[in-house]
């Protein structure tokens, strides 16, 4: 193999291990994102069930689920009341 050869080869390797950096980051990002909106939607339905206040900004937010898809997720689902005693 000539010198060009292989170092032609060599910014291959380094391109493929970058472009592999690139794609672990992102999934790193889009699963720390994910787990923000799960924790934010956990805290937002579990305040719905002490504060009214919070169960209508559900009602909102419900009103913005345009696909179909997303409606699925809430069949059956009720949020949860504050208890009024």
């Amino acid at each position: 193999m000539t010198p060009i050869e292989k170092a032609k080869q060599q910014v291959e390797q380094a391109k493929a291990r970058y472009q592999a950096l690139l794609a672990r980051q992102t999934a790193e990002a889009r699963k720390r994102d994910t787990r923000r909106k799960v924790i934010l939607g956990g805290l937002l339905i579990d305040a719905a069930g002490k504060d009214e206040r919070f169960g209508r900004v559900i009602d909102e937010l419900m009103k913005r689920i345009t696909r179909d898809h997303d409606h699925k997720a809430f069949e059956g689902w009720q949020k949860p009341e504050p208890d009024r005693s």
